[in-house]
């Protein structure tokens, strides 16, 4: 069998909804999502993190809502920003219709704990009337007093049960536009109970493990599992909830799409982790790399390898290929063969003109062909 039958990954069909101008679910992209970490009622520093994330390729943007200062700021921000934002409202509802009249894409709720049924029915209709979607986010560390009594802890079944009664009481308002979310810190538990909610319902899921941790546990522990999900079909949007900066969620939810094949941006780099056989340092060159080519968003793949051991076979399957050789002289390849020989020197510098060269020609063969 070809290996490349092995890649195929069968996704989940789920109906589709949009937040703002970006489709969530059916056969959308799956979206990448972050949030935002300054206060909200600071426009202006909300609006320069939301420019990062949107350099880094971001989808969709949350950002928290918690008091009318918030809500007051929302309009300027979404009109200075280029993508949907998300609204996150818990317990006061007339923050989520103050959300929605300021132009928010979608409002993040549970409507459990948004009041009474006049309440509820209050904000599905300013949802109606500004054109919201919604998104029920049930959290393993915020369960519902009664399916804690119920189930003793917070397990799939507590999670999965809470998040279609909320589900319920938007479809019982016929309001369908909304995904769900049923996160948790612990990866077995939150991939546990996506698993069982993509079975029994066709919404489109927002995915991600909350709450994960620092730039590196955090991104380990969500690339398992998200990686699990998204290799298993499911999942419609996600967000890589790190203790980092929302750019840096974007950067590891990009890499996590990437290295399934699923969504491709940007420069994918394979190198070696280096060793006593290395004619350069890859390590640092890498790292130049990462920081020359990150304003790319066209797809290229580049290879990094710092000897002849695996440097050859590596360059047959990217775009451009660097081995390092002997004398400070290393080979480049172009299109898997080798192309001619550069000095460790100029070799950065060198590198980054071959793959802008190679961003431009992909434009240019893009537009022939439309």
């Amino acid at each position: 069998m070809n290996y490349r039958a092995y890649q195929q990954i069968d996704r989940r069909k789920s109906r589709q909804i949009h937040v703002g101008r970006v489709p969530v679910g059916g056969d959308a992209p799956i979206s990448v999502q972050t949030m935002t970490n300054t206060l909200t009622s600071d426009a202006a520093a909300t609006i320069a993190q939301i420019r990062l994330a949107e350099i880094a390729g971001v989808d969709i943007v949350r950002v928290s809502c918690p008091d009318v200062e918030s809500t007051a700021a929302l309009a300027e921000i979404v009109r200075e920003v280029n993508v949907p934002i998300v609204a996150d409202i818990h317990f006061h509802y007339k923050r989520a219709i103050e959300a929605a009249k300021a132009g928010a894409a979608c409002l993040r709720i549970n409507p459990g704990n948004i009041g009474s049924p006049e309440r509820v029915r209050d904000v599905i209709k300013a949802a109606r009337d500004y054109n919201c979607s919604m998104r029920i986010g049930v959290n393993a560390g915020s369960l519902e007093r009664h399916l804690l009594e119920k189930y003793g802890e917070p397990n799939p079944d507590a999670l999965v049960e809470s998040a279609l009664e909320h589900a319920k009481i938007l479809q019982d308002h016929d309001f369908h536009e909304f995904k769900i979310s049923v996160k948790a810190s612990d990866v077995f538990l939150a991939v546990a109970a996506y698993q069982q909610l993509a079975e029994v319902c066709d919404h489109p899921l927002h995915i991600g493990i909350t709450e994960a941790g620092g730039k590196r546990t955090g991104t380990v522990k969500s690339a398992i599992g998200l990686g699990s999900l998204l290799w298993a079909g499911i999942g419609d949007t996600l967000r890589v909830s790190l203790s980092a900066e929302p750019a840096e969620e974007v950067h590891v939810g990009w890499e996590i799409l990437k290295s399934l094949g699923i969504r491709h941006r940007g420069v994918k780099i394979i190198s070696c982790p280096s060793c006593a056989r290395q004619g350069f340092d890859v390590i640092r060159t890498v790292a130049a790399l990462e920081d020359r080519l990150a304003h790319i968003e066209t797809p290229v793949t580049l290879s990094i390898i710092g000897c002849v051991v695996n440097g050859p076979g590596e360059a047959l399957m990217t775009d451009i290929g660097l081995t390092g050789g002997g004398n400070n002289r290393h080979m480049v390849y172009a299109a898997g063969r080798t192309d001619h020989t550069i000095e460790g020197g100029t070799m950065i510098d060198h590198i980054v003109e071959l793959v802008e060269r190679r961003v431009e020609a992909i434009k240019s063969e893009t537009k022939q062909a439309a």
